[in-house]
């Protein structure tokens, strides 16, 4: 199965700053006027909607959408404008740490009585809330590592020698069959989803989108290095024991072996990787930028103020009884059908 083979068709337009951005990129409009970018709520559906269809053009792209475009000037004119209002809400909203050590000590200690979404999904979580929360987190796990890689040739010495071996883990160490996507891509098989990349972006909700645009923020900007670096530490810090509650989860609820491997994959992996990133990417990459300390600690804190508003989001609509989703999933009896067509 070739899970990643097509590329994306646009998604359906949120308002008016993202129609008009999907309606530039298939020549047939111009794009959104600056005040209304200024005006768009930070988190909201639409200018999220409309900074992921931007940053998409680094990635895969879109079908009928002209590969050319990527570097547009227009474009990369309003996309400034979107990373603008964005960025500024961030740094407004997130409580950021004094130093990277309280920073780092924050994600290195694991509440007592947890009441995060893996905490949910493993003690009470059914079937369709798993299904759910797997076709959200596909926008950036069948792409995992992609937007981290952005900071390699950001970085030197120790701290890029011990990113490019986190990264060449993640990409499966050499084996096309281990690649961290490739492995997503078999979990959700087991769930009964489509597989196809970007296939559930109309689904995701305005708070999933905005982690996923976040990383993209950070690894392509050269003067956010440090910032991508503080997420990637939190990424790793924190994987290991909420993968381990997400193992179980798939466990309980007989989500099949696949979905099981890839939560037990991360978490050895992920225990591994946390030693790396502190020790080695955080404090190499410190000892050579000093001054980028604040911004290592804004990455970590921002990871955790955006991964709690989407935290917050499911766990109100599942508790409420409510889909989390923008559009339901097909019915898992008829994903096998729906991938294979996909494939």
């Amino acid at each position: 199965m070739e899970y990643d083979r097509e590329e994306p068709q646009l998604p359906t337009a949120r308002g008016p700053i993202s129609a008009a951005v999907g309606a530039y990129l298939l020549g047939a409009g111009p794009l959104p006027a600056p005040e209304t970018v200024a005006e768009a709520p930070p988190y909201g559906d639409d200018l999220q909607l409309a900074l992921y269809q931007c940053y998409e053009l680094h990635y895969r792209g879109f079908a009928g959408v002209s590969p050319a475009l990527e570097w547009d000037p227009g474009l990369l004119g309003t996309r400034a404008a979107l990373e603008d209002r964005f960025l500024s809400a961030l740094r407004a909203d997130t409580p950021v740490h004094d130093s990277v050590a309280e920073a780092v000590g924050a994600l290195l200690v694991e509440p007592v009585d947890g009441k995060g979404v893996s905490h949910f999904l493993r003690d009470e979580g059914e079937l369709w809330q798993l299904r759910e929360y797997a076709a959200q987190r596909s926008l950036y796990h069948l792409k995992e590592a992609d937007p981290h890689a952005w900071v390699l040739p950001r970085l030197w010495g120790r701290a890029k020698a011990a990113m490019a071996a986190v990264e060449f883990d993640e990409y499966g160490g050499g084996r096309a069959e281990r690649v961290h996507a490739r492995l997503f891509a078999d979990l959700m098989t087991d769930l009964g989803l489509d597989t196809a990349y970007g296939r559930h972006l109309d689904a995701a909700s305005a708070e999933c989108l905005a982690t996923v645009n976040m990383m993209s923020l950070f690894g392509l900007h050269r003067s956010l290095r440090g910032a991508l670096v503080g997420h990637f530490a939190a990424v790793e810090i924190t994987s290991s024991p909420g993968s381990r509650r997400l193992a179980e989860a798939m466990r309980r609820t007989g989500a099949g072996p696949a979905a099981e491997h890839f939560y037990d994959e991360h978490v050895e992996a992920d225990a591994v990787h946390e030693q790396i990133v502190r020790h080695e990417v955080i404090d190499g990459l410190l000892e050579q930028e000093p001054w980028l300390a604040a911004d290592v600690a804004f990455g970590i804190d921002a990871t955790g103020f955006l991964e709690d508003r989407f935290g917050a989001r499911l766990l109100a609509d599942w508790r409420g009884g409510r889909s989390s989703l923008r559009t339901p999933l097909p019915d898992p009896r008829h994903a096998e059908r729906e991938v294979s067509h996909t494939s």
